[in-house]
């Protein structure tokens, strides 16, 4: 199996629906494009609910020793808050509003959960789980109806986003 596949969960702050927009679905999923296309991580599954995302991912080999998933969750927070600003959101971003010294906003919950992939069959679980996600939040029938997942690429071998990588490449 290959080294380092993980079940990364983030949650938004105080589980608030901030990925509701899709437009802010898609900063993510710029931001996912940007760090596979830079050979940072590979991609295998995904879910962008409206309050949190699910991944599995693995680092690339000239990123292992680097924290690639705060990165992630610094760099989208920023562009989150440049989006709520731009757009006026500016009651919307007050609910962001953070009580630390080291930031004026927070977009995330600390601590993201992270667990390591061991074997194929546990990681065909959280799989299944990252794709019944929607279906279980009543957002979709079938997974593969949901667009902000990999549902499509796995029942169906469409590759709607053209970088995501099969699990079974790295197990």
């Amino acid at each position: 199996m290959h080294n380092g596949i993980e079940f990364f969960t983030a949650t938004c702050l105080n589980w608030q629906p901030l990925l509701k927009a899709d437009e802010r679905k898609d900063i993510l999923m710029n931001s996912l494009r940007f760090m596979v296309e830079e050979k940072r991580i590979w991609l295998y599954a995904f879910v962008i609910m409206p309050n949190h995302i699910h991944l599995l991912w693995s680092k690339q080999e000239a990123w292992k020793d680097k924290n690639t998933s705060h990165m992630f969750l610094k760099f989208t927070a920023q562009q989150i808050k440049f989006n709520l600003i731009d757009n006026g959101q500016n009651e919307e971003l007050q609910n962001y509003k953070s009580t630390q010294q080291d930031r004026a906003y927070h977009f995330w919950e600390r601590r993201p959960f992270v667990a390591t992939m061991f074997n194929k069959k546990v990681a065909e679980q959280k799989i299944d789980y990252i794709h019944e996600n929607p279906v279980k939040a009543d957002l979709c029938k079938l997974p593969e109806h949901y667009y902000y997942s990999s549902a499509r690429f796995y029942e169906l071998n469409v590759d709607d986003w053209g970088f995501l990588t099969h699990y079974a490449e790295h197990m």
